[in-house]
């Protein structure tokens, strides 16, 4: 994403800014030589028993016991000589049991939950903490590490902040007034690599205050590189003010009542690159997006009332109650035709640890559950069903786990891997929180990619960041090449996927192709692929030949449907469509900065200025996409580079591109059509084509593309077994 500067009226103009482990109760970096201790559970006897390496010179240990990591009281529950202690009067839910051990002015934290999800994983109980204690430790968070400013970008810190369901008419909420970004607001502010959880089966069930993300560019007023976070199965009581661009989720949320729904910080000064909420309930006002270039927003319901709720180019609402009306930025889409919304964690009525897994939707309007019901779907036990990765896993771990018949869950943390993550058996699901990063180190044997699922029903890929820190076939690949298998019963289900090419690696990096989609009946919903426009290195002309990457996504599989699609500033065609009966609602594109010249940024044999942004092939024969922008920001440049067209699509009369729109940003460079010819160029404004009527416009040239193939795999991989 590029900065971007808006008018009042919403004009934008081009700025370019170069823009772990903590312990459970400590915002510091992780120490070397961290103290860590033990504890075991006797379902039988209800007792628990810890156990810790010596620490400290003399005396006994003394053992404190709290219902949480932040509780207010801790009670003594013994001392002892030894090292281990057994508690056979622990407080009744086992996951509600905290132990501090303290000798000589050295304490260590013990507890089932660190032990089990790691100590990037922060939990709440309102049972045992005044309402303010979540709120202050996240807050501490988003200022001690970094986590709004400009380093919090590329920090390869992750966490999430999981709330336990209120009792006895508790919440939250500490409290405040006026909007969220304001100081009397007492507002959470959620920063980079940031996600927070409800931990109750339906949203009312934890409720907070408000939540803020504060931009850190433009004195507050500019939120395009507001990027990594996510929150969802909450319930907001006074302000929900979500001031994001791409790769920002907020689901499963009930909001009882919002000033705006944008930042006023700035007032009519603000802008963004948004972004994506789903399964979300307004209960009281309108939300208004105020200057945000795009949105795209599925089953989610409004209250009663039809006018335009802000925004300035590209505005799609998917199966929505109450949405605006359709007008030439607004595009309501009646229905969301298939879903299946991502799995979540939560607490169950037992106490326990479970991942709730909802079941396929066919047609949908409004949202997935309701006050008292989680929705259609499957409950599977955390700990007997699932592996839970931890920071410092390796790939061989997780794909024993994968092998064993477990799930992953990735606890937040950056992923180094020296091989793929494979997966390969039917219905097998990887479930990130906090932004969990998979990431290829710059080794010599990695050369293949972050994640290959084979071609089965039922996969399920959710909330995961794959970063390249090295060069690279693929950074994701969904089937083998040639995948004919038919998934229209179950099918596959992609979900708040980023891909990240450069931006924080040191070294050259080559890639393909970000993802590629070979099997049939795949859903995409929401994703970011991203060829960095700026990060730790320099950037300009320089960085066209670094970090090289031919393409965002390539599509051969049939009946492929995306929902929420952003790809940018990839280097040949961004999104390539070579399957049939695809379908996509909501796409987002810049073109790449950095082309040098026209002569290294021409495709169709050299015939045609630049890439289009989305390309369908001349053999498709049945397509259908709505709600599509590319935006022209072509400053990286010897001052004569052009697109030819935004969208490229065959005169067939069943593939049909609905609401297009292309406009230029900044540099000297334009989009010289919206699609096949037709249209008008960004050089006189912005263009907008309602329908192309097939046949108006000139078919592009034939063309072979260069697919990744099997001879490009390692010899060390065998994927199909």
């Amino acid at each position: 994403m590029i900065k971007k500067v808006i008018s009042l009226c919403f004009v934008f103009a081009f700025t370019l800014i170069l823009c772990s482990f903590a312990t459970p109760y400590s915002s510091d970096e992780k120490p070397e030589n961290k103290i860590e201790g033990k504890i075991v559970y006797n379902k039988k006897k209800h007792s628990i028993t810890l156990s810790w390496p010596a620490f400290g010179s003399s005396g006994n240990y003394t053992i404190t016991r709290g219902g949480s990591h932040l509780a207010s009281d801790f009670v003594a529950v013994g001392s002892t000589s030894k090292m281990s202690f057994t508690d056979n009067k622990p407080n009744s839910n086992k996951y509600e049991n905290y132990y501090k051990v303290t000798r000589n002015d050295i304490t260590i934290l013990i507890s089932l939950e660190n032990q089990i999800f790691g100590g990037n994983m922060y939990f709440y109980d309102r049972k045992y903490e005044k309402a303010e204690t979540a709120k202050n430790e996240i807050n501490s968070h988003f200022s001690k590490i970094g986590l709004g400013g400009p380093n919090g970008e590329w920090t390869t810190k992750r966490q999430a902040y999981y709330f336990k369901p209120n009792v006895n008419g508790q919440t939250y909420d500490v409290g405040g007034s006026g909007s969220a970004s304001s100081p009397e607001a007492n507002s959470i502010e959620l920063g980079f690599y940031s996600h927070i959880g409800g931990l109750g089966r339906v949203p009312s069930d934890v409720k907070l205050g408000s939540i803020f993300t504060r931009p850190h560019l433009s004195g507050g007023a500019n939120a395009t590189c507001t990027f990594w976070r996510s929150v969802e199965n909450v319930e907001v009581m006074r302000d929900f003010s979500w001031t994001v661009s791409q790769s920002t989720s907020a689901r499963r949320l009930l909001i009882e009542s919002t000033s705006k729904y944008i930042s006023d910080i700035g007032n009519t000064n603000f802008w963004g690159s948004g972004g994506f909420i789903a399964d979300t309930h307004y209960t009281t006002d309108r939300p208004d997006w105020k200057g945000q270039q795009q949105w795209y927003t599925r089953n989610t319901v409004f209250p009663s009332g039809s006018g335009a709720m802000g925004g300035s180019y590209n505005m799609v609402w998917q199966g929505c109650v109450n949405p605006p009306q359709a007008d030439e930025k607004n595009s309501p889409v009646p229905t969301t035709p298939i879903i299946r919304e991502k799995p979540f964690l939560f607490i169950d009525k037992d106490g326990e640890y479970k991942v709730f897994v909802p079941a396929w939707q066919k047609d949908r309007v409004g949202v997935s559950w309701s006050s008292t019901d989680m929705g259609q779907g499957k409950v599977q036990d955390l700990v007997t069903e699932w592996y839970v990765a931890k920071e410092g896993d390796t790939d061989v771990e997780i794909n024993n786990a994968l092998k064993a018949g477990k799930n992953v869950f990735f606890t937040p943390g950056h992923y180094s891997l020296n091989a793929p993550i494979q997966v390969n058996r039917k219905d097998a699901i990887l479930l990130g929180a906090g932004i969990a990063s998979v990431t290829l180190e710059p080794t010599e044997k990695n050369t293949w990619g972050c994640i290959y699922a084979d071609d089965k029903d039922g996969i399920i890929i959710a909330g995961l960041l794959m970063d390249s820190f090295n060069s690279t076939t693929y950074q994701v690949r969904i089937g083998a090449e040639g995948a004919k298998a038919d998934h229209a019963v179950d099918p596959i289900l992609l979900t708040d996927i980023t891909c990240r090419v450069g931006g924080v690696q040191s070294k050259n990096i080559q890639i393909q192709v970000a993802m590629q989609i070979n099997s049939n009946n795949v859903v995409g919903d929401h994703f970011w692929l991203w060829r960095a426009d700026h990060g730790s290195q320099k950037g300009g002309d320089l960085r066209w030949v670094r970090d090289r990457c031919k393409n965002g996504l390539i599509v051969t599989g049939n009946d492929v449907t995306l929902y929420g699609l952003f790809v940018e500033h990839f280097q040949e065609y961004e999104v390539l469509w070579l399957g049939e009966r695809g379908r996509t609602y909501f796409f987002q594109n810049e073109p790449p900065y950095d082309a040098p010249n026209q002569a290294s940024w021409s495709s169709q044999n050299g015939k045609v200025d630049g890439y289009a942004a989305f390309k369908v092939a001349n053999t498709v024969k049945e397509h259908q996409s709505i709600g599509m922008g590319s935006y022209a920001v072509m400053t990286g440049t010897d001052g004569n580079v052009n697109k030819k067209n935004g969208f490229e699509i065959p005169n067939s009369p069943n593939v049909k591109l609905e609401k297009m729109c292309i406009t230029r940003f900044a540099g000297s460079g334009n989009i010289q059509n919206v699609i096949n010819g037709t249209g008008g160029s960004t050089a006189t404004g912005v263009k907008r084509v309602a329908v192309y009527n097939n046949g108006e416009g000139a078919q592009p040239f034939d063309e072979e593309f260069t697919l990744p193939s099997r001879e490009s795999y390692p010899a060390y991989i065998n994927m199909e077994k």
